[in-house]
């Protein structure tokens, strides 16, 4: 019966350790599909970039990426977890 326990034990922290795991893998980057724009010339862009951190930080971190290459953030169309 102990170890019947025991191996309870170590299948449900290995689940819990491996739930956590996917949590930490699924915030460390971000996805993110934008369009930017510069001007004098304008020009418009369209791209994708990954981002490190959750997503819920994505726009800011998509400005100040794009404020040095001279770019314009418009809109982001889509951020999801990678």
């Amino acid at each position: 019966m102990v170890a019947g326990m025991k191996r309870m034990f170590f299948i449900v922290l290995l689940g819990a350790a491996l739930s956590v795991a996917g949590v930490a893998d699924a915030q460390a980057a971000c996805r993110v599909e934008y369009k930017a724009k510069s001007d004098n010339p304008l020009t418009l862009y369209y791209d994708t970039a990954v981002l490190s951190g959750p997503c819920s930080t994505a726009r800011a971190q998509l400005r100040r990426m794009l404020a040095a290459r001279g770019l314009v953030l418009l809109k982001i169309l889509s951020a999801r977890p990678q």
